[in-house]
């Protein structure tokens, strides 16, 4: 679905979530996985895994499936769960991020009278236009 609107911030595509579930129901899985993985974590962290030979490098392999779990659930999440939305954003010209005006692209010249505020607005541009 798409709007004709073509000022500022209308919507241009509008495409639903698809919500399947599967989706839902392999984010349930995701996270009592994830669930299980942070209780070893912290149970890793209580009975000081650390002090061990190999107990470190596991509670280590531990942190990274927490994080690799939570990228799944996410990247599920966003894929199936969230509309795709595009906006209609005011393009910008490439003189616009230095200069305020276009006749100012050159640059301004100090001359004596004002010169301090010459100098402020080539310093910060964007000073009280």
């Amino acid at each position: 679905m798409s709007s004709g609107g073509s000022s500022y911030g209308d919507i241009h595509r509008y495409e639903p979530a698809r919500e399947s579930t599967a989706a839902a129901i392999a984010i349930v899985l995701l996270t009592v996985i994830e669930v299980v993985f942070v209780s070893l974590f912290v149970f890793g962290l209580m009975s000081a895994w650390a002090s061990t030979e190999f107990g470190n490098m596991f509670a280590g392999a531990l942190l990274a499936m927490i994080f690799i779990d939570l990228a799944f659930i996410l990247l599920l999440y966003r894929k199936e769960f969230l509309p795709d939305v595009m906006i209609v954003k005011k393009r910008r010209r490439k003189w616009e991020d230095l200069y305020v005006r276009e006749e100012d692209k050159d640059g301004v010249g100090i001359d004596t009278g004002g010169a301090m505020d010459t100098i402020k607005r080539a310093v910060y541009p964007y000073y009280k236009k």
